[in-house]
């Protein structure tokens, strides 16, 4: 049973920092490119980065360029995302998902999800 378990959440100040944590129990891991989404109270699930199977391509929001970036470590099946100068507007619940032989580019249509971490920034 694929497994995709996040962590790394919590209270922050604005201009503050979070580094987010996926650990996935796929088997071929390096065949998923992994992505990270978020979804605040009262709006829809949004695309925030993902990032290629080898890790050589990344792809960002433009909402979060330069600010967050999705690295990856195919030897511990694990997916981050690093998250800088953070703004109450980046408070939500941040999921990641995995995409079978998928590419950076890729924005929805994800094969499994995890259960999401909660990120709060205060102002």
């Amino acid at each position: 049973q694929v497994q995709l378990v996040e962590s790394g959440g919590g209270l922050v100040q604005a201009g503050g920092s979070l580094r987010l944590s996926c650990a996935a129990s796929l088997r071929t891991f390096g065949t998923y490119a992994m992505g990270w989404f978020r979804q605040a109270p009262g709006k829809e699930r949004e695309f925030v980065a993902a990032i290629s199977r080898m890790g050589g391509s990344t792809n960002y929001a433009d909402s979060v360029k330069g600010r967050f970036t999705i690295s990856r470590d195919n030897a511990e099946n694990t997916v981050y995302l690093q998250m800088n100068s953070l703004k109450v507007e980046d408070a939500a619940v941040y999921y990641c998902a995995a995409d079978r032989w998928g590419a950076a580019t890729r924005t929805n249509g994800y094969d499994y999800w995890g259960q999401g971490t909660q990120v709060s920034v205060s102002s």
